[in-house]
């Protein structure tokens, strides 16, 4: 299990300079990997490419790009654009987002979601191989070929929750990428569905990438209290929810991987024993706790 970091999202007038001394350090660090979301702030894609063409080595995803507000020909055209910028070391996490984004924020219906993922992609894959689309569904069409520079293969890994998600990220993309997923889920639902999705339609045993919070910590009721109070929009939002209500868990607190250095480095490893291909640490505690969480990541990456 490769074991990468999830870097929290920097703001401000020098963002693009921040996320450059973060993915920097990650990669001096060791980490294999580094990752960043796409919500409302920096445009992931173009952060990547304006911050980590400067940084070799390391693998650099998103996680993820919402692909309602993207034509599939357009991302294919920036994920390009990007990986040619990176030399090829882009992962293209992209996901659904979630209704009340899409339609509340961004007004396209939310109907029929995975539907839209399948005809997406029946865009986006032949695009990013090089290939002409021509595609035509009921939620979208594209008649379209690239010229943009392709360096190498760009894997797709969706953000797949939901049984048709993850027969959909098994068949026909590299894998998904996961956050707020406890163990128990991903033992008993994730790593089952996509594997034997891959399987089924002869491809390449997926990519699971999965992302938690992580602290080290000799207080741990107070750092689930803090996980608690800084994910705590993920234990409403309905796809978390039906996870966290899979796994038995009250809230995003308990999913969250916390404890001293023993007790967290084996609740890591555990993940790789249950079929997670890549770790994505997402760091949340502060002052000699956060400094604790580096060094242990670090110890297990090297």
């Amino acid at each position: 299990m490769r074991i990468g970091l999830y870097l929290n999202e920097p703001s401000g007038p020098d963002a693009i300079a921040k996320l450059e001394e973060r993915i920097a350090r990650t990669a001096e660090d060791g980490f294999a990997s580094a990752w960043v979301s796409n919500i409302f702030g920096l445009d992931a894609l173009t952060a990547l490419a304006a911050a980590g063409s400067r940084v070799p080595g390391i693998e650099l995803g998103t996680a993820v790009v919402p692909t309602y507000p993207r034509h599939p020909a357009v991302l294919a055209q920036q994920a390009l654009t990007t990986s040619t910028a990176l030399g090829g070391r882009l992962a293209l996490g992209i996901g659904l987002s979630h209704r009340i984004v899409i339609e509340n924020m961004y007004g396209y219906s939310y109907d029929k979601p995975a539907r839209h993922m399948r005809e997406y992609l029946s865009v986006l894959l032949p695009l990013l191989r090089g290939e002409q689309a021509d595609f035509d569904g009921e939620t979208l069409r594209g008649r379209i070929g690239l010229t943009t520079p392709r360096v190498a293969d760009v894997p797709v890994l969706i953000a797949a929750l939901a049984p048709r998600m993850l027969r959909l990220a098994g068949e026909v993309a590299d894998g998904t990428v996961l956050w707020m997923t406890g163990p128990k889920t991903i033992a008993e639902h994730v790593v089952p569905s996509i594997t034997e999705a891959a399987r089924a339609a002869g491809r390449p045993a997926p990519r699971v990438v999965c992302a938690l919070p992580v602290g080290v910590t000799d207080d741990k009721d107070a750092a689930r209290a803090r996980a608690s109070e800084v994910f705590a929009v993920y234990g409403s939002l309905p796809s978390y929810r039906a996870m966290l209500d899979r796994e038995g868990a009250g809230g995003p607190a308990d999913v969250a991987i916390v404890g001293d250095e023993d007790e967290v480095a084996a609740q890591i490893e555990a993940l790789g024993e249950i079929g997670v291909t890549d770790f994505a640490a997402g760091t949340f505690l502060s002052g000699e706790d956060a400094v604790r969480t580096r060094a242990l990541l670090k110890r297990l990456v090297a």
